[in-house]
């Protein structure tokens, strides 16, 4: 895997990269990229991933994608690519993902892209292409989520869907808003019944809005700016139309009523409109926002509650004041966890939504790597890697496990590289809030992954530090935040400091052997000051590492930097 993700790299992608024959993945997205995309990527046969969105890449999609037979995942959107997009990538019958979003894509899409049978997602909103959607979209019998917004597209959306039968119990995000579609809507999209978000709004649609399934929980801004649709009051649309002999004559006295009625929402419209692109998760479901993403595996709550074997007890993994994290397999076999929020308490819905909003923005190696999320009405849960070596805690805590020193400075310097991430490479910043030896995961390399964003705080318009009611763990927080609530990167920094020093001295910041006279950067202090380090080093190194003996000046340095981060001046934290 070639992973330079928001590296802040210029220039050229180098036509040499069509050397790396066996590279599998290519994770070049959040740069600053300019050029073409070289056509000595098509000798990378091997490739299943391709993430170069967010760059500044020209030109056209090359055709020599198409001969990756193995590729899954295409992510080439918010760049300036233009051209037509090349219909061979439509014979790519692997593709399960597909992004091209804010490009400046034209012509019409291919006509291969219809018969891409096991796609998942597409996205091709934002662009300026052309034409119809023809009846071979019923042959996307997998589809999840489906954005053709923002082009210039036309054509009968009826005769669009009308065979598309075998997306009804899939499709879940819709968006064909922004373009120039007429007719009617069709009937059978209320059997859509896992359908979460959907808008055709700014089209040029007519008569009567389905009223059933999924239709009884959409809002007047999924249908706003059409030609004349009707439907119930609470759409802020004329009423349904009562049918009689007259027909035309109803259209004609339509075409009087309907424009006051447009002109008196048209302001409301169009504020909800722009508010609504940018809250729907809070206007629809906590998820949608999340849709963003569109490399996620979609997960229902049927699949979760499988995987989880009904959320039993065997598995699992943990409970804590936001939720419980259980252990599951997907029905494609893989291996999770399972975060499940108790929404019985106070407040933990926006604990949901921030954990979500930091999720959706952060990738790096040692951060958990959110897979799903799961939203109905009364359950909110996210799906994550699942750590098979589970947290930093157990290894340091519990019997029959043990750290050897190079172990355990490798974990640290994972964490420190995490905190680089949030703090610095970022934007903007992100701070955790409560970082503790429980957040820190471990993967079958035994390489730490941070997670638990539920308090996290995200920066912004230059702030330096927030205030908030929300408390961290005791002994984990820095003084600052246990008595004031200040927030900073300086908190974590300090949670930082508390956990190398735990990791080497095995003791928890609330052992029982500290109190008001002594806690446990008091207790490394003096035994450095004393120059007997030996005795505050965890016992189960001296007895266990055959090496320990050649540590103790790096331990001692280890330690000096703990304490290092725990200075009282937070100005000195970083």
């Amino acid at each position: 895997m070639f992973d330079a993700f928001g590296s802040k790299i210029k220039g050229t992608i180098p036509s040499e990269i069509g050397n790396i024959s066996s590279l599998q993945s290519i994770n070049m997205d959040n740069n600053e990229f300019t050029g073409s995309i070289p056509s000595t990527i098509g000798k990378l046969t091997h490739l299943d991933r391709i993430y170069l969105e967010h760059n500044r890449l020209q030109g056209s999609i090359r055709a020599e994608l198409c001969q990756m037979m193995m590729l899954g995942d295409l992510h080439l959107n918010e760049n300036f690519l233009s051209c037509p997009t090349p219909c061979c990538l439509g014979e790519i019958t692997s593709l399960r993902r597909v992004c091209l979003h804010l490009n400046n894509l034209m012509s019409t899409i291919p006509l291969s892209f219809w018969n891409l049978n096991d796609l998942l997602s597409l996205n091709l909103s934002s662009n300026s292409l052309s034409g119809d959607i023809p009846s071979q979209i019923q042959n996307l019998s997998v589809i999840i989520e489906l954005d053709l917004s923002w082009n210039q597209l036309s054509g009968d959306i009826l005769s669009s869907f009308s065979a598309a039968q075998s997306l009804v119990f899939l499709l879940e995000y819709l968006d064909m808003s922004h373009n120039d579609f007429s007719g009617t809507i069709p009937e059978s999209l209320v059997k859509l019944g896992g359908l979460n978000y959907f808008n055709v709004s700014f089209n040029r649609l007519e008569e009567e809005i389905p009223t059933g399934g999924p239709f009884a929980n959409f809002t007047a801004q999924s249908f706003s700016q059409n030609f004349a649709l009707c439907g119930l009051a609470r759409l802020d649309l004329p009423p349904f139309k009562t049918k009689s002999p007259s027909h035309s004559g109803s259209r004609n006295i339509l075409k009087y009523i309907l424009p006051p009625i447009v002109f008196a929402i048209l302001m409301v419209a169009v504020v909800t409109f722009l508010l609504v692109r940018k809250r729907r998760s809070t206007e629809i479901s906590s998820e949608i926002s999340l849709f963003q993403q569109w490399y996620w595996r979609r997960v229902s709550y049927e699949e979760i509650l499988e995987a989880t074997d009904s959320f039993s007890s065997s598995n699992l993994l943990g409970t804590g004041s936001f939720g419980s994290v259980f252990k599951g397999t997907l029905l494609d076999g893989s291996k999770v966890a399972v975060k499940v929020f108790h929404l019985q308490f106070m407040d933990l819905t926006k604990s949901f939504d921030a954990e979500c909003e930091v999720l959706a923005s952060i990738r790096h190696r040692n951060l958990i790597k959110i897979l799903s999320c799961c939203v109905n009405r009364d359950f909110r849960a996210l799906v994550l890697e699942y750590m098979p070596n589970g947290s930093l805690e157990k290894w340091l805590h519990s019997e029959n496990y043990f750290l050897d020193v190079v172990q355990r400075f490798k974990i640290i310097v994972d964490v420190a590289f995490a905190l680089e991430y949030l703090h610095h490479d970022h934007a903007p910043d992100v701070v955790h809030c409560d970082l503790k030896p429980s957040n820190i995961l471990l993967d079958e390399d035994m390489v730490a992954h941070v997670c638990d964003f539920s308090v996290s705080k995200i920066f912004g318009n230059g702030e330096t530090m927030i205030q908030t009611n929300t408390l961290a763990t005791i002994g984990y927080m820095a003084p600052e935040y246990g008595e004031k609530g200040i927030v900073s990167t300086s908190g974590d920094v300090y949670s930082f400091g508390i956990i190398l020093l735990e990791t080497f001295t095995g003791k928890k910041p609330t052992d029982d052997i500290f109190g008001e006279e002594l806690n446990l950067k008091q207790w490394v202090s003096k035994s450095i000051e004393a120059n007997s380090v030996m005795k505050v080093v965890d016992r189960n190194l001296i007895k266990k590492d055959p090496n320990f003996c050649l540590m103790e000046q790096c331990l001692l340095s280890i330690l000096r930097v703990g304490l290092l981060c725990l200075s009282d001046l937070p100005h000195n934290f970083n």
